[in-house]
């Protein structure tokens, strides 16, 4: 092996939050009636796509899922295997990676620009006040719901699909008892995005 080879940013990170994605899965609580859990897991790939690029992102996310088909105990709950992801949760699972794909819209890799994105510009030169603090903050909100809703929209069908229950009774078991959380965890990654990503742009803007 070259003694001066130095791993890229990508190849560090990208695997990083891989890891990431799978140690959340074991901080996941049963809820009464239902096989869906209350999981941290459910954001991290919104967070990996916030941070690193929805590329990037995407790919951290699809290391998780290749993991957990190979057998090892990365899903919610330390369970793996092909069976998971076929089971009545496993349409949340696939809802990771199309949330963390469609995220490629909102976030590119970090760079030079990012560097000052919780910067403010008041706007002198047109005498009006502009905080782009706030709008950037709107922004990476928007983003985090579009990807909560898209995890719902996977785990959902899959789930009415298995248990042959109706819409109702699917999003009554599988969505409705978990809103609450969720909408914590949204405001949550989109807060940590917003702080964290020109930390994570000063490593990728070199690269």
């Amino acid at each position: 092996m070259n003694a001066n080879f130095k791993p890229s940013i990508v190849t560090v990170f990208v695997p990083l939050f891989a890891a990431l994605i799978a140690v959340s899965g074991f901080i996941a609580f049963p809820l009464p009636g239902t096989p869906v859990p209350i999981v941290l897991q459910n954001m991290m790939p919104i967070l990996a796509s916030g941070l690193l690029g929805g590329l990037y992102g995407t790919a951290s996310t699809a290391i998780f899922l290749a993991a957990g088909l190979l057998g090892l105990p990365v899903f919610s709950g330390g369970r793996g295997g092909l069976a998971h992801l076929l089971g009545p949760t496993g349409g949340f699972l696939i809802g990771y990676l199309a949330a963390a794909a469609f995220l490629i819209l909102f976030f590119r890799k970090p760079g030079a620009k990012d560097l000052g994105f919780s910067g403010k510009n008041t706007g002198k030169n047109t005498g009006t006040f502009i905080d782009f603090k706030f709008i950037n903050y709107l922004k990476i909100l928007a983003a985090s719901f579009s990807g909560f809703a898209l995890i719902y929209v996977f785990g959902i069908a899959r789930f009415m699909q298995l248990t042959q229950r109706g819409l109702f009774e699917a999003l009554s078991l599988a969505c409705l008892p978990y809103l609450p959380g969720d909408f914590i965890k949204m405001i949550l990654v989109s807060f940590l995005i917003y702080k964290l990503r020109p930390v994570s742009a000063r490593y990728f803007s070199n690269t």
